[in-house]
C-alpha cells in the first residue's frame, strides 16, 4: 500500500491509501465541522445540512442523486459528530471519476424551501424519538451537563427549538463559512488512480474559492455532579457517568484504551465477569472517547430498577479494582483484542478510508495499520497504572434515568 497526499491551490487536501491488489475503492469528503462549531442558536445545523446535501443541487433532484448512486452500485452514507461531517461511498474502481464528480456537486446543495421544511420535520421527529430512548437521550444530556457552556456540550441533533428556528438562509451562511476547501479533504482508499483523483478534484472542486474556517478551542472546565430523571415507562434503570480522559493528541490515549478494554470491554473484561456473565445487569461497559482538546472515560449500565444500587456498587468495584493492579495476561489479552480489531478493519477499503480521513481531521501524521497497532503493543503495565491514577473514572458527571427517582448519585 502507498500513502499519497496533495493539496490544491485553494487549500483542498487530497489523501489516498492506494492498494493495487484491492478489488474495491472507497471515497469520502471529510469536512472539519460539527456540533462544536455551531452558534448556539443554530445548534443542529451541521446534522441538518448533512440531510439536505442528499436532497440535491440546482442541477440534480434528490431522486436523481439516488439514481446516480444506484447506477454505480454504490454503498453510500454520511455522518455528523461533534467535530466532523463526512460524506462517503464505496464503488468499483472504474466509477472513480463519476463518484468524485457527484460527491463534489453535492457539496453545493440547493436547500430548496419545500425540501428544507420536509426534512426539518424528519429531524424533529428524530430528536423526539431519541428523547424517548434513554441510552441515547441520556448521553446527550450527560455531555451537556459535563461540558457546560463549552462547545463540546452542544447536541449533534440540536433541540426542537433550535431546529425549528433554522432557515435556509442561516444554513447557507453556515455552509459558506465552514465548507471551504481548506476545511475539507477528499479521501480515498483501495484501488485508486491517484493522478486521476487529483485531476478529478481539480476539475470538480478546484474552482471553489479559498477561505479559512477556524475552530474555537476554549479550555474544558468539567462540571461534576449527579442527576436522576424519572421515566415511568422504562423497563430498565439506566446509569451513565463520564469523567476526564486524554485528548486525541495525547499519547496516553493508547494506554487508556487498553485500561478501559481490561475493565469494561465487550467480552472477557472485569465488568463482563462482574455484571454481565452473572446476569446482574442487562448491559454494562466502560470506554474512552477522544476529541480535540478533551477526552472522556464513560461508564454505563442498564439493569432492573430493583437492582440499581447493587449494580452501582458492582460498577464501583470494577472502577476501583485497577488500584490492586492488572496482570500480564490481562494486558496481553487487551492488546491482542485491540490489535486484531485494527488489523481486521484494515482489510476493508471503507475502514482504511476512515482511518486516513480521521487522522487528517485531527491534524495527525499518517500512520499505517501496523504503526497504529505498534502504539498499543508498546504499552506497559506501568503505563496503564499511570493513566488509571491520572484519570479516575468514579469522579465525574453522573446521570440515571428510569422508574427509580430515589437513587443517590
Amino acid at each position: 500500500m502507498e500513502y499519497r497526499r496533495q493539496q490544491l491551490d485553494n487549500g483542498l487536501t487530497i489523501l489516498a491509501e492506494c492498494n493495487d491488489q484491492a478489488h474495491f475503492a472507497s471515497y469520502g469528503l471529510f469536512v472539519r465541522t460539527g456540533a462544536r462549531d455551531e452558534a448556539a442558536a443554530w445548534s443542529g445545523v451541521s446534522h441538518f445540512l448533512e440531510h439536505m446535501v442528499f436532497k440535491g443541487t440546482e442541477q440534480l433532484s434528490a431522486d436523481a442523486v439516488n439514481v446516480l448512486l444506484d447506477e454505480m452500485g454504490s454503498g453510500s452514507n454520511a455522518q455528523t459528530s461533534e467535530e466532523s461531517t463526512i460524506y462517503h461511498a464505496s464503488v468499483l474502481p472504474e466509477f472513480q471519476t463519476p463518484l468524485v464528480q457527484l460527491l463534489s456537486e453535492l457539496m453545493q446543495p440547493a436547500l430548496r424551501p419545500d425540501d428544507f421544511e420536509m426534512e426539518k420535520r424528519v429531524i424533529i421527529e428524530e430528536i423526539m424519538m431519541y428523547q424517548d430512548q434513554p441510552p441515547y437521550g441520556a448521553q446527550e444530556m450527560l455531555m451537556q451537563a459535563y461540558f457546560g457552556s463549552h462547545p463540546l456540550g452542544q447536541s449533534v441533533l440540536g433541540s426542537v427549538d433550535t431546529v425549528s428556528a433554522l432557515t435556509p438562509e442561516a444554513m447557507r451562511s453556515y455552509w459558506r463559512e465552514r465548507y471551504v476547501p481548506s476545511n475539507m479533504a477528499l479521501v480515498a482508499a483501495g484501488r485508486i488512480d491517484f493522478a486521476l483523483l487529483v485531476r478529478d478534484a481539480e476539475r470538480c472542486l478546484g474552482d471553489r474559492p479559498p477561505g479559512l474556517a477556524a475552530r474555537a478551542m476554549p479550555a474544558v472546565k468539567p462540571q461534576f455532579g449527579g442527576r436522576v430523571i424519572g421515566k415511568d415507562n422504562s423497563a430498565m434503570q439506566y446509569f451513565m457517568e463520564i469523567a476526564p480522559g486524554p485528548a486525541i493528541d495525547d499519547p496516553d490515549r493508547f494506554a487508556t484504551r487498553i485500561l478501559t478494554t481490561i475493565l469494561g470491554g465487550d467480552g472477557g473484561s472485569r465488568i463482563y465477569w462482574e455484571m454481565l456473565d452473572s446476569g446482574a445487569a442487562e448491559s454494562a461497559a466502560i470506554g474512552s472517547y477522544e476529541f480535540q482538546g478533551a477526552g472522556l472515560i464513560m461508564s454505563w449500565f442498564s439493569a432492573p430498577p430493583e437492582s440499581a444500587e447493587a449494580n452501582l456498587e458492582r460498577l464501583r468495584r470494577v472502577q476501583h479494582s485497577v488500584a490492586h493492579g492488572i496482570t500480564d495476561r490481562e494486558l496481553e489479552l487487551a492488546k491482542q483484542k485491540i490489535v486484531s480489531q485494527i488489523l481486521l478493519a484494515s482489510e476493508r477499503t471503507e475502514s482504511r478510508m476512515f482511518s486516513v480521513g480521521w487522522q487528517w481531521l485531527n491534524g495527525q501524521r499518517f500512520l499505517s495499520p501496523d504503526q497504529i497497532a505498534d502504539q498499543f503493543r508498546r504499552v506497559t503495565i506501568a503505563d496503564v497504572q499511570r493513566v488509571a491514577l491520572a484519570y479516575p473514572m468514579a469522579r465525574g458527571q453522573m446521570l440515571s434515568i428510569g422508574p427509580r427517582t430515589d437513587l443517590a448519585v
